[in-house]
């Protein structure tokens, strides 16, 4: 198999101005070095070609095969590029931008591809927001401080795959709390800059995005100096150079390891190249892109995220810092076709054995979903308080539990439609990343809150959305601190809350529930072992032989009842796809009673062990070679029967509005 290439379309000509300056653009450079002007008016992805690096342009037009995709997501050694900024600079929306739709899962699935007349839903895990309007990726919007945990996904320009994280917004009184460390006005803020520092200190390549619009702030500056401390103290003075192009640059900072960091100034919102008119009085963009590059990390590259200009020149510095990295560890860097090839066929075989659980945590607010989250990774990797509604974007975490690989997402509190804050669509995003975690999940938690001490409807209509979805449901009865003591076990805990749940939905009996306590840490420990059992049973292939002795020996107890006057027969059962698994009945009728369905799915569980799912079973009618297709009963009198006359009167109805008369019938009369 031939690897994807991706070719960039050369723009206009070019051609160079005679005093380095541009005619109708704004000079800068990267390193320092003269580039070419373009007279097209996306000027800044046309000069990507023009910058004078020593890894050459065609670097990104390039073969990639899963072998490149595996050192980026697999390998620690894999590039890391995390986008910082103050609050509404457009972090998210260049997110977005970056994301790789393919490896994130993040493209329209099947359920969301609905016509725009569709009805929005009202129901309690609805969304009023337009399905049409955002297909996953982070959430956007234009309240600053909407993000406010570290995302992480896999990013993609071009051929080049690397680790992409967004993080929340820098400005100076976050800064001031985190070095304080304390705050008891707002504790939430402490753990953002947190989750940002370490977003920092992990990368490789730090863009670092401002209104170019705005101009350079206080929070700005501010950002700028804590960059610099941090890079002090997160990465020694160790003096190890890989090249020595960029010796004279100091928007680097060296690790421990000798690898040198870089940072790169993005001055966002900068759309066509009107801005950049040296006459026009009333725009200060130019002053402000030659006041930020006296902030110590070099000129700053103009972008618009929005509408992805300038985006190829981000693209270079990628794959720049990508071949440098890959030199300076030693890995393989190579376009040999061949070898990769052979290499996706043996990754094909090992694809289903590697294959990553999906696991979604769902629930109401505030009910412990990231604070198991935390338990889990043994670690704070997401905001978790006593405050309602912290937890916003779909945060996934790839992780390892006994060698065996998961991918954990967090998810948002899901309230009711009418209990939602309506004066933004934030917590209806919330809702719909949280929805379409579950759908692209194997397996969801459905997390229960033990001071409630009663399972809410709304648990109910979420467990409901996922057995419709076809996914595989864990019950976990959560903070069972608060009731368990020495007269009353963790097991019977577990067992009150399954009698309560096969009470109230009977079509979720036998569901597995584990009961923790995620604070104290207490049974965590025995969730994984449930959810990958789950799992296997979710995904298992049952021979076709042993299918059809099922199915007779449920038939010999209780056989098919009468179907419109004809005894249904079913003639063979075969299974045609697991994840969910899914069945085909040979029946002579064209549907079963539902009552009989019924009893059909709840026999399988039983035999089967098919508990905490939707067993979906569809019916085909077979053909009968000796029936006669011209035979047909016209149901009635008149030209074509019944149903044309029907036809007939509804047509009348549509073009007059009103019936036609019938006429009088003439009788035959014998001669």
């Amino acid at each position: 198999m031939l690897g994807i290439r991706v070719f960039i379309r050369m723009p206009s000509p070019l051609k160079w101005n005679k005093n380095r300056q541009p005619f109708s653009s704004f000079s800068r450079n990267l390193n320092q070095q003269p580039f070419l002007v373009s007279n097209s008016s996306s000027w800044s992805s046309d000069n990507y070609y023009n910058c004078k690096h020593n890894v050459s342009p065609h670097t990104i037009i390039r073969s990639f095969s899963a072998k490149d995709k595996a050192i980026t997501q697999e390998s620690n050694t894999g590039l890391t590029v995390a986008i910082l900024g103050p609050t509404n600079a457009g972090k998210s929306t260049l997110f977005n931008r970056l994301m790789c739709k393919e490896s994130n899962r993040s493209y329209r699935l099947s359920s969301e591809k609905k016509s725009h007349k569709a009805k929005r839903s009202r129901g309690r895990i609805g969304s009023n927001n337009n399905p049409s309007s955002r297909v996953g990726g982070a959430i956007v919007s234009s309240t600053p401080g909407t993000t406010r945990d570290r995302r992480e996904c896999i990013g993609r320009i071009g051929g080049t795959y690397f680790a992409l994280v967004d993080t929340a917004g820098v400005d100076s009184e976050r800064i001031d709390l985190l070095t304080q460390g304390k705050s008891r006005k707002d504790p939430m803020e402490v753990e953002m800059m947190k989750q940002t520092l370490e977003a920092a200190r992990n990368a490789d390549l730090i863009f670092l995005m401002f209104d170019a619009k705005i101009g350079v702030t206080t929070d700005l500056a501010e950002t700028c100096r804590w960059l610099r401390k941090v890079g002090a103290h997160a990465w020694t003075d160790n003096v190890n150079k890989v090249d020595n192009d960029d010796n004279d640059n100091n928007d680097t900072v060296e690790g421990d390891d000798g690898w040198k960091r870089k940072v790169v100034i993005l001055a966002n919102k900068l759309e066509g190249d009107a801005w950049s008119n040296y006459y026009d009085e009333s725009s200060t963009v130019v002053e402000n892109l030659s006041e930020v590059s006296r902030m110590g990390f070099g000129e700053a590259i103009p972008i618009s995220a929005e509408h992805g200009e300038g985006l190829a020149d981000m693209g270079q510095i990628i794959a720049d810092m990508t071949a440098k990295k890959h030199a300076y560890f030693g890995l393989p860097y190579s376009d040999d076709d061949d070898n990769n090839e052979e290499e996706e066929e043996t990754e094909g075989v090992k694809k289903e054995k590697e294959r990553p659980l999906r696991l979604a945590i769902l629930g109401r607010q505030n009910v412990g979903k990231s604070t198991l989250v935390n338990a889990l990774l043994k670690q704070d990797r997401v905001i978790a308080g006593d405050k309602p509604g912290l937890t916003r974007d779909a945060i996934a975490v790839n992780w390892s539990w006994n060698g065996r690989p998961v991918h954990l997402v967090d998810t948002a509190g899901i309230r009711r439609m009418a209990k939602r804050d309506h004066t933004d669509n934030i917590e209806d995003l919330a809702v719909r990343d949280a929805m379409r975690a579950m759908k692209v999940a194997d397996v969801a938690v459905l997390i229960l809150d033990a001071e409630a001490k009663m399972l809410q409807r709304q648990e109910l209509a979420i467990a409901d959305a996922v057995v419709r979805e076809g996914r595989c449901l864990v019950v976990v009865a959560n903070k069972m601190d608060l009731l368990v003591d020495a007269e009353y076990s963790s097991d019977e805990y577990a067992a009150g809350v399954r009698q309560q749940v096969e009470g109230r939905f009977p079509m979720l009996r036998s569901t597995p529930v584990v009961a923790m306590s995620s604070l104290t840490g207490e049974c965590v420990e025995d969730l994984m072992p449930v959810v990958f059992n789950a799992r296997d049973r979710w995904s298992q292939v049952i021979n076709t032989a042993l299918l059809n002795r099922w199915m007779i020996d449920v038939v010999e107890g209780q056989s098919p009842p009468m179907v419109n006057g004809r005894q249904a027969k079913i003639k063979y059962i075969m299974q045609t796809k697991g994840r969910p698994p899914t069945f085909l009945l040979f029946c002579n009728v064209e549907a079963l009673p539902a009552s009989y369905m019924r009893y059909l799915n709840r026999n399988f569980q039983e035999t089967f062990g098919m508990f905490g799912m939707e067993v979906r079973m569809a019916i085909k009618t077979s053909t009968n070679p000796y029936h006669d297709k011209n035979d047909k009963k016209r149901g009635g009198m008149g030209v074509g029967g019944r149903d044309q006359r029907k036809a007939r009167m509804i047509a009348e109805l549509k073009s007059n509005g009103k019936p036609k008369k019938k006429g009088v019938r003439r009788r035959m009369q014998r001669r």
